[in-house]
């Protein structure tokens, strides 16, 4: 079954010129050179991963990010900023970017980064659920894979697509300790050297949400030092 992934650029030889080497490489290819184009696309067809602009016209790249996050559905995400724009790229990775390339780019690179989100989304579907169970309970916590939901003492908690994915693969390793960088590789698909604070904003919002009192947290432990953990607790 072919990939299907969207380019979202407005330079247009450059979203060509991603078309021709995605489908060299057999993937079904849709293009679209703004915002709203981008977001249309998006609204009526089902993408693997869509590879996003940041500076776009009309709907900018972290709005279109945005709505994607808030969506039921998880789609991989793959954005192409500029070398300047560093805090634009902090906030894509907050909103839930899988990863993302700097122009200007090799082609041979951001293929690489193509497979290697694939291949990720491929691992997390095939073998990091298959021996899990359907529901994760620990305490008043109850976490449920397949309808990515949650549910705290009988209440709803809404969560962000990459809070949810944090929480899951902290519950699912309960009692291991993953350094920042491990959690940034795992949780959102690569190294992103330097960018350690985007896992300590999304703990901290996590527990703010989870947890009865955030400075003494009883599920998503620090561990001085490392990094973090999750609890062991029964059920």
């Amino acid at each position: 079954m072919s990939r299907k992934i969207l380019v979202v650029e407005d330079n247009q030889d450059l979203a060509r010129l991603l078309e021709l080497h995605l489908s060299d490489l057999s993937y079904d290819v849709d293009l679209a050179f703004d915002g709203a184009a981008g977001w249309d696309q998006i609204a009526k067809t089902t993408y693997d991963l869509i590879i996003l602009d940041l500076m776009l016209p009309g709907i900018d790249g972290l709005e279109i990010c945005r709505r994607i996050r808030a969506q039921p559905a998880y789609t991989a995400i793959l954005m192409l900023t500029s070398k300047s724009a560093e805090l634009d790229r902090v906030l894509g990775l907050e909103m839930g970017a899988d990863d993302y390339v700097t122009k200007p780019f090799s082609i041979r690179e951001l293929m690489a980064r193509v497979k290697a989100i694939l291949r990720r989304i491929d691992k997390l579907r095939s073998n990091d659920e298959s021996d899990q169970p359907a529901v994760i309970r620990a305490g008043e916590l109850v976490i449920d894979p397949d309808r990515r939901h949650v549910n705290l003492n009988g209440r709803t908690i809404d969560l962000t697509a990459k809070e949810f994915d944090l929480l899951l693969h902290f519950a699912r390793h309960a009692g291991r300790v993953f350094t920042r960088a491990q959690l940034l590789d795992r949780v959102w698909g690569y190294g992103h050297d330097g960018y350690e604070h985007t896992v300590n904003s999304h703990i901290n919002r996590l527990r703010a949400k989870i947890e009865k009192n955030p400075a003494q947290p009883e599920y998503v432990l620090t561990v001085w030092g490392i990094g973090y953990k999750f609890a062991e607790i029964n059920s």
